[in-house]
C-alpha cells in the first residue's frame, strides 16, 4: 500500500511531493475500469486501463517490441488526480470551517483526504485504505513539521522544500500513523 503526500501553497503551487510507500502487503485490486468490459477490449487496452487504475503489475508494450512490467502507480496519474481535487477540495473548504476535511474525492481506489493550513496551505493525502484517525494524527505532525520549517531563517516562504530533514520526518511520521 502508498500514499502520496501533496503540499501546495495558497496559489495551488506544489512545494512537496512523496511517495511514502507502506512495508505492508496489499490485497490485489482488480482493474474498477475493466470490470464491464469484454476480455477482448480489456486486452487491446490494458496499458491505457492499468495507469488510470493505478493497479500495478501490468505489462507494457514498448516501441521495440518487448513487454516491460509495472509502471501501475504511474507518476502522472496520481498527479493528475491530485490537482483533480483541488476544485473540490475548495468547494468542501469553503463550507466547512475545519482543517482537516477528511475524505473529499475518489478517483477509482484512490481517495483524497485533505488538509487546509489557517495560512490557506493545502496538504493533498492520496490513499486506498479508511484511516481517519490516522491521517488526522498524520496531517497534524506534517503541519507541526511544515512550520518549523518556515520558522527557518534559511527556508523562503512558498518555495519548494528540498530537506532531506523533512523528508526523514515526513517518512517517520507516515510509518507511525498511516
Amino acid at each position: 500500500m502508498s500514499h502520496h503526500l501533496f503540499l501546495l501553497s495558497p496559489s495551488d503551487t506544489p512545494l512537496y511531493s512523496r511517495m511514502i510507500k507502506q512495508t505492508k502487503p496489499a490485497a490485489s485490486v482488480s482493474s474498477p475500469l475493466s470490470a464491464n468490459l469484454p476480455s477482448w477490449s480489456t486486452s487491446a487496452f490494458a496499458g491505457t486501463l492499468t495507469a488510470l487504475s493505478g493497479a500495478s503489475g501490468a505489462a507494457h508494450h514498448t516501441s521495440g517490441g518487448g513487454v516491460r512490467m509495472g509502471g501501475g502507480q504511474d507518476p502522472h496519474v496520481i498527479q493528475m488526480i491530485a490537482n483533480a481535487s483541488l476544485d473540490v477540495v475548495e468547494d468542501v473548504m469553503r463550507k466547512e470551517g475545519t482543517m482537516y476535511l477528511k475524505s473529499v474525492d475518489k478517483f477509482n481506489e484512490w481517495t483524497v483526504s485533505a488538509f487546509i493550513t489557517p495560512g490557506n496551505m493545502k496538504f493533498i493525502l492520496l490513499h486506498e485504505g479508511k484511516n481517519d484517525d490516522g491521517i488526522r494524527a498524520f496531517f497534524t505532525e506534517i503541519w507541526e513539521l511544515y512550520v518549523k520549517t518556515m520558522l527557518n531563517p534559511f527556508h523562503t516562504a512558498h518555495t519548494p522544500i528540498r530537506s532531506t530533514v523533512f523528508d526523514v520526518r515526513v517518512q517517520a511520521s507516515a510509518k507511525k500513523w498511516l
